[in-house]
């Protein structure tokens, strides 16, 4: 059983910045893909940005060059960095760890078993 948690959210300004950790508890060696999702109200939840085992990241045009998905297999812990943040960011964000079926993993929420509760970031 694979268990995600989620820290770190909160309300910032635009422009302003945040760092979200996820906590991985329990065997993911067939989960080989971590992502990042968010959900505002009344939309779909979106692929933000993904890694494979190797570190290969994918990124949503909206947020390319603004966030940047990481992780610390010592620590068990993902993360996303989020910079020059816009009102448009502000969403659920969600933690997920999924199989990869192509070359780089996947935004799409299909190939994500695991999920996290969430973390609410809000930009004013």
């Amino acid at each position: 059983h694979v268990q995600l948690v989620e820290s770190g959210g909160g309300s910032v300004q635009a422009g302003g910045s945040l760092r979200l950790s996820c906590s991985v508890y329990g065997d993911t060696s067939n989960s080989a893909c971590m992502a990042w999702f968010r959900e505002a109200p009344g939309k779909e939840r979106e692929g933000v940005a993904a890694i494979d085992s190797d570190g290969t990241a994918a990124y949503a045009d909206s947020v390319q060059g603004r966030f940047a998905i990481s992780k610390d297999n010592a620590r068990n812990t993902l993360y996303l960095q989020m910079n020059s943040l816009k009102s448009e960011d502000t969403a659920m964000y969600y933690c997920a760890a999924g199989v990869r079926l192509t070359s780089v993993c996947s935004l799409s929420r299909g190939v994500y078993r695991y999920w996290g509760q969430g973390t609410q970031v809000t930009v004013s």
